[in-house]
């Protein structure tokens, strides 16, 4: 296992992490692995060098903490890992219940640590921007949450680049505690990050943790577009949302683009792009470094964890030769050659919801994805955010 320190900071992480996402409660999503199936992938993630764990409060509904806690203590020592959750999505029917407020923060930190049976997380994030808070008592209550010993670092998620970028100024300027980490919607089928929000955690020292480095299992090469036979796996079944994310035609022609890479590589189609993440040669736009660390299920992989693992290492040790973006909307190599984007209309004092990418196109001119999507908060039925963290 190689290890990379956290951004900028001293934190040493293995460049694998465990997502947890895939483990805690079948009854809040059928493709959710149960508390005695799921331990074997932690005991295997540790036996293996994986020391990182990426959990947040609304997985499960808080069951994934719980888990993800309680196997700590049973299978290592709590120094010997590191570990990450997230709040911001509902908990509760409460207005307060949800959000970054001051509030909200200060009893999500304290309910999480409870589930995980720990006094201290190592990063803490945010897992979406709140609009609805002033930025300035967001950051207040995150940094007096490191003060006080709860968090050792701060971490956020989907956002804009530009609001990414004033809450790090706005934490310089104040003389708080300010953002290590970015866990934003990053995949070979979706780039969209490499125009703004790539290059600016390079230069902020910023480390980057990708979401759904699989595409939601789509870059598995085993999805189709008929809805009798989407796929072989219960999250292929079940996982609508990502069908608004991926599955448009040029979605697929990656998709065999990758198969036909992976194919030279020797390796799996889910192993190539996840290596491609990591590897530590060049970057196809402006230099940007590689991202700080992959989280995985791993769950989902097959062959086995471990013949895995030996893939991802024998995979990073390769040249990757040919990138696998010509077939991606508006290559990005382009980018420099574009006019200023237009400036999208406001609705009712908020951006337009260009969750469908048809609308996206059409308003910006990009095929936009997740992070506008999510600003606008496309939920679920349940109140619950459908599109998350390191999912394959």
């Amino acid at each position: 296992m190689q290890y990379v320190s956290l951004g900028r900071t001293g934190l040493k992480v293995s460049r694998l992490c465990l997502g947890m996402m895939t483990y805690g409660s079948p009854s809040w999503r059928d493709w959710v692995l149960p508390e005695e199936a799921g331990r074997q992938f932690v005991r295997q993630a540790l036996d293996h060098g994986i020391n990182f764990f990426d959990t947040a409060d609304m997985y499960s509904r808080g069951a994934s903490e719980e888990i993800l806690g309680r196997a700590v203590r049973d299978l290592t020592r709590r120094d010997q890992v590191v570990v990450a959750t997230k709040a911001y999505f509902p908990m509760g029917d409460g207005p307060n219940d949800r959000g970054l407020s001051r509030k909200h923060l200060f009893d999500a930190v304290d309910a999480s640590l409870r589930r995980l049976g720990m006094d201290h997380v190592d990063l803490y994030q945010i897992h979406r921007f709140d609009p609805e808070t002033p930025l300035e008592e967001t950051l207040d209550a995150l940094n007096d949450i490191v003060r006080s010993g709860r968090a050792r670092y701060l971490g956020a998620s989907s956002m804009f680049a530009w609001q990414f970028a004033q809450a790090l100024h706005t934490a310089d300027r104040r003389g708080w505690a300010r953002f290590a980490t970015m866990q934003n919607h990053y995949n070979l089928v979706y780039r969209e990050e490499e125009r703004e929000m790539m290059p600016l955690c390079r230069a902020e020292g910023v480390g980057v943790i990708p979401w759904s480095p699989l595409a939601r299992g789509f870059l598995a090469g085993n999805r189709t577009t008929a809805p009798e036979s989407p796929g072989p796996s219960s999250r292929a079944r079940s996982d609508d949302f990502a069908r608004k994310l991926y599955f448009a035609p040029a979605d697929f022609e990656i998709v065999e683009r990758v198969k036909t890479l992976a194919e030279r590589r020797g390796a799996a189609p889910a192993r190539s792009p996840a290596a491609e993440h990591l590897h530590v040669g060049r970057h196809d736009l402006g230099g940007v470094p590689v991202l700080t660390v992959l989280p995985l299920p791993f769950a989902g992989l097959d062959p086995p964890f471990d013949v895995a693992l030996r893939s991802f290492a024998q995979v990073l040790r390769r040249d990757f030769g040919e990138p696998a973006e010509e077939h991606y909307p508006m290559p990005l190599r382009a980018l420099l050659l574009l006019p200023a984007l237009p400036v999208a209309p406001r609705v009712g004092g908020r951006e337009p919801n260009v969750g469908d990418r048809a609308a996206a196109r059409r308003v910006t001119g990009f095929r936009v994805g997740a992070e506008i999507a999510e600003q606008n908060h496309l939920v679920d039925a349940s109140g619950h955010d459908e599109d998350l963290l390191s999912r394959n």
